[in-house]
């Protein structure tokens, strides 16, 4: 094989060696001329701010950082300082920049507008270049003042949910509106912020980002009930009839009867007819309107309990019967609509001839009669007493109240002033003589062998009564009380004149017969003497005080079964001078 003389045929590897070495020679040269180029742009400029330079409108050009710093300090745009429109959930307010720690660093955007950093691409566009440069101002963030602004926002505009509903008050239905729930996402809202930051002129609200809880029962559905049930329910009185006669129920006393509920978000609502039915406006006069039965009157002939007058049976109406008129009433308008008749039922009297064996009100277990000086309150007081009890029933087993049956004596009651014993000494005061009347109660009690369950003596004694068998009573302090434990029901015959009570107790006797056996007297006490002052104060005689026990023995067939122990102390009656009452002085307790 032959090798040719006339050329040489270069080898891969040394073409990419010469490309190579004229690339670097290129780019040697432009390196040199843009070297030349940015230090004549750096010697043609110095630190002075190209012309033409503007950060957001506000010229800068040919200045250096100091002075642009100082202008744009003097001149900034509005936008840098102007509140930022915000908008959370459908509430709008607006933002302070500054309290919420979104500024403008002038100082360095004055750098950045210099280019400091002496990057040659600019430097030397700066040379070539003779029209206008906009710079973005360089912003700072203070987090904690963000954090801070975002706090407050949600504080103001955070709203928690509220489920609306409907109540009855004071005869008026009252609507609560539904209320949607918001929540600020403070993290996110902060971003959101800053992003705004710095707003321009006119700029629409910026939405700062919620979480939105909806309530579980929607407007319509409280306005539904409004309309369909609530409104027309207490829209005016309701009006029942029985006969001839006539009940009207006020809006206020249904509203006080009427509850709503939310039924699996459908509001229903409920009359209770029960609390109906006791309500004193309500109660009152329907028992008028019906009319309770009359019991018989009861009399003792030849020791036989009969019948001194037969009772007449009464109407009822059940807590079910008004309710079934009334609901049907709620929903309609007009003073026709609203009423209705009510349906009643008729109650018999429980005691009766017919009733007395069946109930074992047969014999007359015990009688008592307490004498009284004669004195218009004893006669008024004792008398109003007597009327209250007589006719009482006591079941079996329930125990007997003198308060509850008499109630409080008091002028309303029919009850008068007149002489009791307060602290030791006789005193004028309301229901004075009554306890003539429970002296008596209590040997009835006493003597038809029932238990006794609350009662008390008086502090001293008094004459006409027997020593270690007697009671007084003192509303709200002292009661006397004794429970049927005789197995069959216990009427109570109560009687007086203006000088003598009787008591009767009239039922099945449990004990053939009840005695009382006295003790002597004694721990013998003197009494002393004092003086009273004031218009309730009331002479009174001396009387030694003492202790005495009292046995109440209990036979059958003559033999005795069972016997009690009552023990009583009496504190000495001192004799007491009433001083005159002078002109400007006032007395009592």
């Amino acid at each position: 094989m032959s090798r040719s003389m006339t050329g040489h045929v270069p080898t891969p590897r040394k073409e990419r060696r010469s490309r190579l070495r004229t690339v670097a020679i290129a780019t040697g040269v432009v390196a040199v001329a843009a070297g030349g180029l940015y230090v004549a742009g750096v010697l043609a400029t110095g630190d002075d701010i190209s012309a033409g330079t503007r950060v957001d409108g506000v010229d800068i050009g040919g200045m250096s950082r100091a002075e642009a710093e100082a202008k744009l300090t003097a001149e900034a745009p509005a936008s840098w300082k102007a509140p930022i429109a915000v908008k959370v959930g459908d509430r709008s307010t607006t933002v302070e920049p500054a309290a919420a720690g979104l500024t403008v660093d002038v100082a360095k955007t004055a750098d950045l507008a210099a280019d400091p950093s002496r990057n040659p691409v600019t430097v030397i566009g700066r040379m070539f270049s003779s029209g206008e440069r906009e710079v973005r101002p360089v912003l700072a963030h203070d987090e904690a003042k963000t954090r801070a602004a975002v706090a407050e926002l949600a504080r103001k505009n955070d709203r928690a949910v509220r489920e609306g509903s409907v109540a009855f008050r004071d005869g008026r239905a009252v609507a609560t509106q539904p209320v949607t729930g918001s929540r600020l996402d403070t993290a996110r809202a902060a971003e959101t912020l800053r992003a705004a930051y710095p707003a321009a002129t006119g700029a629409a609200a910026v939405t700062l980002p919620v979480s939105v809880t909806e309530p579980k029962l929607p407007a319509g559905e409280v306005n539904r009930f409004l309309d369909t049930y609530a409104e027309p329910a207490v829209s005016g009185p309701v009006t029942l009839t029985a006969g001839e006669q006539r009940l009207r129920i006020s809006p206020a006393t249904l509203s006080d009867h009427l509850t709503v509920k939310n039924d699996g978000g459908r509001l229903t609502a409920s009359l209770d007819e029960e609390a109906l039915l006791r309500d004193p406006d309500v109660a009152r006069p329907l028992a008028s309107l019906t009319g309770a039965p009359r019991e018989a009157s009861l009399g003792v002939r030849d020791g036989k309990v009969v019948v001194e007058s037969e009772g007449r049976p009464g109407h009822e109406v059940t807590a079910r019967a008004l309710g079934d008129a009334v609901r049907p009433l709620l929903t309609k308008s007009g003073d026709a609509a609203r009423t209705a008749p009510v349906a009643t039922r008729v109650t018999e009297p429980e005691l009766s001839s017919g009733s007395l064996a069946r109930l074992g009100i047969t014999e007359q277990m015990s009688t008592f009669t307490v004498n009284f000086p004669t004195a218009p309150y004893r006669t008024t007081n004792i008398g109003r007493a007597a009327e209250l009890i007589n006719g009482s029933l006591v079941q079996p087993g329930e125990v007997w109240s003198f308060n509850k049956t008499v109630g409080e004596r008091t002028p309303e009651n029919g009850f008068v002033d007149g002489t009791m014993i307060l602290d030791g000494s006789y005193r004028s005061a309301p229901g004075g003589g009554v306890s003539a009347m429970a002296t008596t109660v209590y040997n009835a009690m006493f003597f038809a062998g029932v238990q006794p369950v609350e009662h008390g003596a008086h502090s001293f004694y008094i004459e006409r009564y027997p020593a270690g068998r007697e009671a007084t009573v003192a509303w709200g302090q002292l009661d006397l009380k004794f429970r049927n434990d005789t197995g069959k029901p216990i009427y109570i015959k109560a009687s007086a004149t203006d000088h003598s009570v009787t008591v009767s107790f009239l039922g099945t006797k449990k004990y053939d017969s009840v005695e009382a056996v006295a003790g002597p007297r004694t721990n013998i006490t003197q009494p002393t003497k004092r003086e009273g002052t004031g218009e309730a104060c009331v002479p009174q005689p001396p009387l030694e005080g003492f202790d005495i026990s009292v046995d109440r023995v209990f036979k059958n067939g003559g033999v005795e079964v069972k016997r009690e122990t009552y023990k009583t102390h009496y504190t000495p009656r001192d004799e007491v001078t009433c001083k005159p009452v002078t002109e400007g002085q006032t007395g009592g307790h």
